[in-house]
């Protein structure tokens, strides 16, 4: 309401501020020093006008092709019990659930979804009985991540999920989910060359540090983290992440995996190879034999054949021209256990400051052998990928794309005896 000065007012009733008429009692002033400031936290964005129909757009493209790809719908809540989802995203050993954002519920902790695969494998646990034995899902929802935002990175965003759980010929199911990738974001809008595919199996480098003597649970999740930021951070800064750290722009500290210098330099020269590998044209020579004079051990070289599996079958594809290898990609999440894929973008993307910045993966997922057999009784695999919506919204936006859009009709009252005859338009 307000007051006879032009100052709004407000009236409290039984503790809480509710607007009113003024009574002769009771009320306070809202000066100028206590009006709020709109604004949102970090890492959440209002969508609206343009960028808000174009994201509805990409929204019914992608579920339109899962669909045709054979995938049916599944919605969970926004919330799970912690300890049924966990958190695999943390890289403080100390504080495992610092990414997330988890609640108090009476006795037990709850946690607002990170992403879409863990409530999957809970839905799987509980469901099994239930489901046909190869289970094609899709989901479309939000997510939330309590971690640092910039650059298209969000704390709240919305992902897009296609999964194939059940025992399927792992290199045929990989390769349906990369074909997947390419038709969806041609469906969308952009152009062959505008975005490629990663492949790599995550047994690869995993056996190449087993071999290095990198066992320690703790220490090879740190080092396959480092590894899998190569493509943000340049191979500098990774060699900072495996040993003590690094400190980023903003003055935020990582710690490292702390390797020896021996390691430290066996896994940079295995890195330095896959940079060249990805900048040169081997038309006539195969990728993987360029990495195997650097891996000895046996779980290397079965990610190695079963890679070359995934290949086979994709070079029947029409999209065989956007898949190709990096063998850096390892998947930061220690659930993956196999396939792996990362679908980064060929053009550049500007911040709010107008600075271009490198965005990182639009879409990324890979296969997890042990996530749904982490609950009692079920022992299911699974693979899948992700589209990051807002991401692939953010970049798209910068090409100005055309929009369809419906604008209204208006009718202009220019007289109003003529009301009725307007009202008569309306109804046409």
């Amino acid at each position: 309401n307000i007051g006879p000065g032009g100052e709004m007012v407000i009236t409290e009733v039984c503790g809480t501020s509710v607007f009113g008429s003024i009574p002769s009692q009771g009320t306070k002033k809202m000066s100028k020093e206590n009006k709020l400031t709109p604004g949102l936290p970090q890492g959440f964005e209002d969508r609206w006008n343009k960028k808000l129909l174009l994201k509805k757009k990409l929204l019914k493209v992608i579920e339109n092709n899962f669909i045709k790809y054979g995938f049916d719908p599944l919605e969970t809540p926004s919330f799970e019990i912690a300890e049924n989802i966990g958190s695999f995203l943390a890289e403080d050993e100390n504080n495992p659930m610092s990414d997330v954002f988890s609640f108090k519920d009476g006795a037990k902790d709850i946690t607002l979804r990170y992403d879409l695969s863990s409530p999957l494998a809970r839905f799987v646990a509980q469901n099994n009985q239930d489901l046909p034995s190869i289970f094609k899902r899709y989901a479309i929802q939000n997510v939330f991540r309590n971690e640092k935002a910039g650059n298209a990175r969000y704390r709240e965003f919305t992902q897009a999920d296609c999964d194939i759980v059940g025992n399927v010929n792992p290199a045929q199911a990989n390769a349906e989910l990369c074909n997947l990738i390419a038709s969806t974001l041609l469906e969308c809008g952009l152009k062959k060359d505008q975005f490629t595919i990663y492949v790599s199996n995550r047994k690869i480098i995993q056996g190449f540090l087993k071999q290095l003597g990198i066992t320690d649970p703790n220490q090879e999740i740190k080092t396959i983290r480092s590894i899998d930021k190569l493509s943000k951070v340049g191979i500098n800064g990774v060699i900072e992440l495996l040993q003590k750290g690094r400190k980023d722009d903003s003055g935020a500290f990582t710690k490292g995996a702390n390797l020896s210098l021996d390691q430290t330099k066996k896994i940079k020269e295995f890195l330095e190879t896959t940079i060249n590998i990805k900048n040169s044209d081997l038309t006539n020579v195969s990728p993987i034999f360029e990495i195997e004079k650097f891996l000895t051990d046996k779980l290397s070289q079965e990610g190695v054949n079963e890679l070359n599996q995934l290949l086979e079958i994709l070079d029947y594809s029409k999209f065989k021209d956007q898949i190709t290898t990096d063998f850096s990609i390892c998947r930061g999440l220690n659930y993956y256990d196999g396939f792996c894929f990362e679908t980064n973008l060929n053009f550049k993307a500007k911040n709010n400051k107008g600075k271009e910045v490198d965005i990182g993966s639009v879409c990324s997922g890979g296969q997890y052998n042990k996530l749904i057999s982490r609950f009692k009784g079920v022992d299911i695999p699974g693979t899948g990928v992700s589209i990051g919506v807002d991401r692939l919204l953010f970049a798209m936006m910068q090409l100005n794309p055309e929009i369809d859009e419906q604008k209204p009709v208006i009718i202009c009252v220019m007289d109003e005896k003529y009301l009725k005859n307007y009202y008569e338009i309306l109804e046409i």
